[in-house]
């Protein structure tokens, strides 16, 4: 799926996603998710899902991932690529909610490469995973 090839940046992307995955805590679904945030120092990111009894207080891995960048103190809008990896039939696709999340942390042009396990990925951007979002924009009144 996708283009051809993945860029080799693309591919390591990828694994360290398929590596994060591994510290996934599923406890209720089983069901395992990686990712790996590039920053623009080249450094990689990740992040996993986190489940919680209380379901609502889940975490998924992409935020997983944007959150731990921010908190180590890289800024909104710096971030080069993500990648994101699950056990599914095709490649998978980050939430709703994490779709805003990119929206807000991250650039529209930003690539997300999806895959899965099998291997099978698509290349797309922030902006196609979320066409017509609510953005910080969005809140300014015009007069």
């Amino acid at each position: 799926m996708g283009e051809n090839t993945l860029s080799q940046q693309y591919q390591v992307l990828l694994a360290a996603a398929r590596e994060a995955m591994k510290s996934a805590y599923v406890p209720y679904s089983h069901f395992s998710v990686g990712a790996a945030l590039l920053d623009s120092k080249g450094h990689i990111h990740h992040g996993c899902n986190v489940e919680n009894a209380a379901y609502g207080a889940t975490n998924c891995a992409e935020r997983t991932a944007l959150f731990r960048a921010m908190a180590d103190g890289h800024q909104a809008g710096s971030f080069q690529a993500i990648a994101v990896i699950g056990d599914t039939d095709g490649p998978i696709a980050p939430c709703g909610v994490c779709r805003q999340v990119l929206v807000e942390l991250c650039g529209p042009d930003m690539p997300v490469i999806m895959s899965n396990l099998q291997g099978n990925w698509k290349l797309t951007s922030v902006a196609e995973l979320l066409p017509g979002a609510f953005t910080p924009a969005s809140l300014v009144k015009e007069d």
